[in-house]
């Protein structure tokens, strides 16, 4: 007679085998995501594990995920794949990385997070956000090969490592040359550094993030950063404070790769000029950063002949030849001379939500995802010297285990008419279908808000403190009670989403 634990596998197995029966929809799949979401005990119990030096099983369990939706990891081995961490600008970094060398007319993978409106947004190919179809159908069969095969009932990845898992199938299905793929969380052991071969690494500003899970000081953060390196591999970082660069030169040199420093982006030598859509310091210095990277990408995909493009014109093969940088000596020599292509992919990136303005027909809203101390910092210096109203308004949150004193004050000496303090989601109500769903309880994502407004008087007792339920009530009080207004949504990348769900859901504007 079967014992009761093997019964109750089959039970759960028969029961997946009808999951996603039928054609399934973007909402279901949506819901079905949802339902991984970690609770705050199991976040808080991953916090303390890592805080204790409890095993983390993170990687052990990203291969376990794999091998059950049929991706081995020397399957994942022939995934080319240029890895971006850090604290500031991975997420600008990595875009501008995929545009450039799709613009070289490479067929590129985009794996990102978090997601603004929809979900779909953190898996892109060619530059394209999957469509909900596309969505659909590859989530229905990663998510039922994962299903079928549970060892007990719950044994499913959470949400980012779902997403993750999803990502490289995605990737490895549609045959990409190369995937740009942004860290979640630190590096060493964030689900994506599953990853064992990686010719190319970037490392972007570093500063503190996240404290509670990777360390309360630079030298901690940068290490967990550096754990992406690989043997072999070419690592490329912008300047970086001394305790941090000395970090990550330990880990390159005890890693056995090269670690190499971009130019100032100002240094370079452009081909009938580059003016970047954003004309500031950080977004100039990540833009240098994704030159080398997909350079370096190129110039080793060069060495494979796997990697040269054949492209049929008039019937005939055409091999596109890649220009990038050089080795001389064993090592990279930084690219200085950039092609149009390059300049090309430049310009034309996209990254919403990241100093972003709309003009509105009531006000203009300036969104920008901050959310560490030093991109404050820059968001406060682009929003003073941008700002088109003398009337100001603010609309901030903060989430997971940020410091809200420490994000709100450099934003203390501008005069903000009102100040609203709000949940961020779009509307009241959420539900498990929503791309913006979360499973942290309402009464306490309200009374986080309640102390933020505290947080806010203390540092500054001349705006006016409105403590909301959700984004959509503070724009329709900026809409009734201050137009004409120059608003910032800033504090959350979740927040910003929010406000784009409602203010532009095509991310269309700007």
């Amino acid at each position: 007679m079967p014992s009761i634990g093997i019964c109750r596998v089959f039970l759960v197995n028969r029961l997946a085998s009808r999951m996603f029966s039928s054609k399934p929809t973007y909402e279901d799949a949506v819901h079905k995501l949802n339902l991984l979401q970690s609770n705050k005990s199991t976040i808080e119990q991953i916090r303390k594990d890592i805080r204790i030096g409890q095993k983390c099983t993170n990687l052990e369990d990203m291969k376990n995920y794999l091998q059950r939706t049929g991706v081995t990891l020397p399957m994942l081995d022939q995934l080319s794949v240029i890895h971006v961490a850090g604290t500031k600008g991975k997420g600008s970094t990595s875009a501008m990385c995929e545009s450039i060398l799709r613009t070289h007319g490479f067929r590129t993978g985009f794996y990102s997070s978090p997601h603004l409106v929809e979900v779909r947004e953190r898996i892109r190919l060619d530059g394209i956000t999957l469509t909900r179809s596309q969505f659909a159908e590859h989530f229905c069969q990663v998510y039922n090969a994962l299903y079928n095969t549970q060892s007990f009932e719950g044994d499913m990845p959470k949400y980012f490592a779902f997403l993750t898992v999803l990502a490289f199938n995605v990737f490895l299905k549609e045959k990409v040359d190369v995937a740009i793929v942004e860290v979640g969380i630190g590096g060493i052991v964030d689900y994506t550094n599953i990853l064992r071969k990686v010719p190319v690494v970037g490392i972007t500003a570093l500063g503190l993030d996240h404290t509670s899970i990777l360390g309360h000081t630079l030298p901690e953060i940068a290490a967990a950063k550096a754990g992406i390196m690989k043997r072999g591999c070419e690592a490329y970082t912008v300047t970086q404070p001394t305790e941090a660069m000395d970090v990550l030169r330990t880990v390159a040199s005890n890693t056995e790769c090269s670690l190499n420093v971009v130019p100032d982006f100002d240094t370079y030598k452009f081909q009938n000029g580059c003016k970047l859509s954003i004309p500031l310091q950080a977004y100039q210095m990540n833009a240098s950063l994704a030159i080398q990277l997909s350079h370096a990408w190129m110039r080793i995909a060069k060495q494979n002949t796997s990697y040269i493009i054949q492209k049929q014109v008039n019937g005939n093969c055409m091999t596109k030849y890649i220009e990038s940088n050089v080795i001389e000596n064993g090592e990279p020599v930084l690219v200085n001379t950039l092609t149009k292509e390059t300049v090309l992919g430049l310009k034309e990136c996209k990254w919403p939500g990241r100093y972003h303005i709309i003009k509105s027909d009531y006000a203009q809203f300036y969104l920008d995802g901050a959310h560490t101390k030093e991109s404050m910092e820059i968001c406060a210096q682009w929003f003073i010297e941008n700002n088109r109203y003398q009337a100001k308004v603010l609309i901030f949150s903060a989430t997971g285990d940020r410091d809200a004193e420490v994000l709100l004050k450099p934003l203390k000496d501008i005069d903000f008419e009102t100040v609203f303090i709000v949940i961020p989601t779009a509307y009241k109500e959420v539900t498990k279908s929503s791309d913006n769903y979360s499973s942290m309880e309402h009464r306490e994502l309200l009374s986080r808000c309640k102390n933020h407004a505290i947080t806010w008087k203390n540092i500054n007792k001349k705006s006016n403190i409105v403590v909301l339920q959700c984004v959509s009530d503070a724009l329709l009080n900026v809409k009734n009670n201050s137009p004409n207004k120059s608003v910032l949504i800033t504090g959350s990348l979740h927040l910003v989403g929010a406000a784009l769900s409602i203010i532009d859901p095509n991310l269309s504007k700007g």
